[in-house]
């Protein structure tokens, strides 16, 4: 059997390791995440999540314009552990307050609003998300990535960037 394509030139092993770069970038593009999470979302195996993220001490001059601003954009963009997921819708955004805690000489415990947040104002935000996503062994899979509680993330809108950490996770039907 002769080795020689139709082009005349005989067949080498740098062309073979051509054909298996190219055979294997084809295997890429067909299993990317893009094409599982289509496939999930066909199947139904994509079922709608919501992810609770906190964002605190985020230095700010106007921490009630912002929260008004995150609101009003409807949506922002989340990264978890550096990949990019997309955008999610913004259910709510509730302010927390920061509190000082102090122990009086009886032994009580007293809680009151920080008095410095006047002078030094922070962002201090409870983000409510939806997204989609769906289970998997080590839990739910969101954006391609499996989040839990604790997992730091970055949320991005339109004049802000935070960072904060997922506190509650609930997967719809579980």
């Amino acid at each position: 059997m002769n080795s020689t394509p139709p082009s005349g030139r005989p067949f080498t092993p740098l062309d073979g390791a051509a054909a298996v770069a190219v055979g294997l970038a084809a295997v890429g593009v067909l299993w990317s995440p893009k094409l599982s999470g289509a496939v999930a979302k066909a199947t139904g195996g994509l079922r709608p999540v919501t992810v609770t993220v906190d964002v605190r001490g985020v230095p700010s001059a106007d921490p009630q314009s912002l929260l008004k601003s995150a609101e009003a954009e409807g949506k922002v963009a989340i990264v978890i552990r550096n990949q990019p997921h997309g955008s999610v819708k913004v259910r709510r955004i509730v302010p927390l307050e920061r509190r000082l805690s102090i122990l009086t000489p009886d032994g009580k415990i007293v809680s009151a609003p920080d008095p410095n947040q006047k002078t030094f104002s922070t962002f201090d935000g409870r983000f409510v998300l939806e997204g989609e996503g769906r289970q998997s062994a080590g839990g739910v899979v969101f954006g391609n990535q499996t989040i839990k509680i604790g997992a730091p993330v970055e949320l991005e809108g339109k004049n802000y960037r935070f960072n904060g950490t997922v506190t509650d996770l609930r997967m719809e039907g579980t």
